[in-house]
């Protein structure tokens, strides 16, 4: 029995309970074949008090409350009867169950055959000793999990589990914020969306009559070895007269925060980049350095806000737009030597991106703390905007996190945890590469993957020859392939502009009869047929999601309505009216919902209507009135 339950298992796992040649478990079986404890020899302790009384307590509970949960999270395996039983039901599609003490997985493996459960996959077990980001990263993007990522809850099997307190705690940390991090990579704010589609499509114009991605990477691929990636972090002011003894023998990035403080140290950077849209964040522009700025290209995401845009013309600096990947307007617009970069969640992780693609073999990071330092502080001396004593407190203790070199803890944020952990993801990408990163920073948050030396160590190792700088310069497009781009760009946005307006008329002939079919619920009959209109519908819908120039504003609030509409899903009806009382509150939520995308795909239309000017007045001054027209 033990030999067919381990060969049905489909990781590791299998490996390591066949390592397991004796346990610490007796097994007692009483009269009822489902009446079997485990006694634990070396502490004289049950895994049940009432091994039969505890199973029906159990199913009598998840009969009646969550009979219809597709996925099932445990702290425990026990005998595994539970498991088995509960898998009688259809609806639960999956059970996951975590556990740390193999040897009771052993034990119970000895007597239960689980061969079918295992093979099909609906039992999933979870060797707690050696779970990592990477598997929690998987199994909460994967389905059912993504789903009901919302239904989520953590079970534990018995009292006798209470003894690994700390890593029932550890497990539903990182369960939680693994399937938070997942349901956010769809998007949680088509509002933002629309700001960076309309952006966009207003600083066309600027996007169109500068240097192109293509071009940054023609000119500048492989002219350096190591660039030194500059972030504003609590730690940068203490890097300072390194980096401005060894600016010309790396590329130097810096984060728009740090761009202020390095033209006060007199310290050139090669690059600044910008990422984000607020206008916030254009204020690192909002200044005169000079001649200082003379050979810095300024590398901008297209979102920016107008503001950056307007700071930098405002002082003849060189700046280029380039466009993200997995931007599906933009990919729309077919403008693709203008992408793609990988931007990540910061614009730190936006640098070290653009330094990869640039052919650097080392990349270094200071200033990178990820965490507040000890005094409270979240970024260096300097910055315009440090964030601290109210944030500070409202983050404490959330999001604690490992620290550089290992030396204890540090207090990070749930955004710079996002950085963190897009930083890593990125750091195992460019190791197949063979790229390697080096964490200089001296302090803050360890950043996994990362080789963790003294800034000084690196810069005596790797710096040791003058570049050839400044590097060479970057040239617009001639003046009729950028009329030409701009044509073709307006006629692309008119089209979508049009597209909104023909898909809104649909979207409100479906809405009206969806009412009316509401209002007029008489019989099951009519629920059945309002249901089957729901399903034709979201089916429409589902397709429209696949159009590039819609994807960015309905995904998130498609993705959304999905996750919240798994909580009407998964409640249990008990009898007639709860049943007809759950089609009702599905039917409304339903209507809700498409009167939101009504207004999402009008918003998108306005935000196209405003942003596309800038477009059309260039094009007229430039002499082609008739094309627009």
């Amino acid at each position: 029995m033990l030999q067919k339950n381990i060969k049905s298992i489909k990781t590791k796992l299998g490996q390591t309970l066949s390592a397991i040649k004796k346990t610490k478990y007796k097994i007692i079986q009483g009269n009822d074949s489902l009446d079997i404890n485990f006694l634990n020899t070396k502490d004289n302790t049950f895994i049940y008090k009432n091994p039969l009384e505890e199973l029906n307590t159990m199913l009598n509970i998840y009969n009646e409350k969550y009979r219809l949960h597709p996925v099932l999270y445990f702290y425990g395996f026990g005998n595994g009867i539970l498991y088995k039983a509960l898998l009688q039901n259809p609806h639960h599609q999956i059970i996951i169950v975590f556990e740390k003490d193999l040897e009771i997985i052993h034990s119970a493996f000895s007597i239960i055959d689980f061969s079918k459960e295992l093979q099909e996959a609906k039992l999933v077990i979870a060797n707690t000793n050696c779970l990592k980001i990477i598997d929690y990263e998987s199994m909460c993007k994967q389905q059912p999990m993504l789903n009901f990522a919302r239904t989520y809850f953590l079970e534990l099997h018995s009292d006798y589990y209470e003894r690994y307190h700390n890593d029932i705690l550890k497990v539903n940390n990182n369960m939680l914020e693994y399937l938070k991090k997942a349901t956010l990579k769809y998007g949680n704010l088509p509002l933002d969306a629309l700001q960076g589609i309309e952006q966009f499509t207003h600083n066309l114009p600027k996007i169109l009559t500068h240097p192109d991605y293509k071009e940054l990477l023609q000119k500048r691929k492989n002219l350096s070895d190591t660039a030194i990636i500059v972030a504003t972090g609590p730690s940068l002011s203490k890097q300072l007269p390194l980096l401005k003894q060894y600016a010309s023998k790396a590329t130097i990035f810096c984060a728009d925060s740090s761009y202020p403080i390095l033209a006060k140290h007199n310290i050139k950077p090669d690059y600044v980049l910008s990422l984000e849209r607020v206008a916030l964040t254009s204020e690192f522009f909002n200044n005169d350095f000079g001649k200082f700025d003379e050979d810095i290209v300024f590398v901008l995401k297209s979102y920016t806000h107008p503001n950056t845009i307007k700071y930098l013309d405002k002082n003849n600096r060189n700046y280029l737009l380039v466009f993200p990947t997995g931007a599906y307007f933009i990919h729309f617009m077919q403008l693709h030597s203008y992408g793609y970069l990988a931007t990540g969640w910061s614009v730190a992780n936006m640098a070290a991106n653009l330094a990869f693609d640039l052919g650097h073999k080392n990349i270094i990071l200071i200033g990178q703390d990820l965490a507040y330092n000890n005094n409270g502080n979240s970024h260096s001396d300097g910055h315009l905007y440090p964030i601290k004593d109210e944030a500070y407190r409202q983050d404490y203790g959330k999001y604690e996190c490992e620290a550089y070199g290992g030396k204890g803890k540090v207090q990070s944020s749930f955004a710079w945890t996002l950085f963190r952990q897009n930083f890593e993801s990125d750091i195992v990408r460019f190791k197949q590469y063979d790229v390697i990163t080096y964490n200089c920073t001296e302090g803050g948050a360890r950043i996994k993957g990362t080789t963790e030396k003294t800034f000084k160590y690196i810069c005596e190792k790797l710096l040791k020859k003058e570049l050839k700088k400044p590097f060479e310069k970057l040239c617009a497009p001639d003046f009729d392939k950028q009329n030409k781009l701009m044509i073709e760009a307006y006629s692309k946005i008119n089209k979508s502009i049009s597209h909104c307006h023909t898909l809104n008329d649909t979207m409100q002939t479906y809405l009206s009869n969806l009412k009316w079919t509401y209002q007029n619920i008489h019989a099951k009959e009519n629920i059945e047929y309002a249901i089957k209109k729901i399903d034709e519908i979201k089916l429409y819908i589902e397709n429209l999601t696949n159009m590039e120039e819609l994807h960015e504003t309905l995904s998130p609030l498609l993705a959304q309505f999905e996750f919240n509409l798994a909580k009407i899903y998964v409640l249990n009806p008990i009898n007639e009216d709860d049943v007809y009382n759950k089609s009702l509150l599905w039917i409304k939520e339903h209507i809700d919902w498409l009167e939101l995308i009504i207004a999402h795909i009008k918003a998108h239309e306005q935000a196209l209507n405003r942003g596309i000017i800038p477009l059309q007045e260039t094009i007229i001054q430039r002499g082609y009135e008739h094309k627009i027209k």
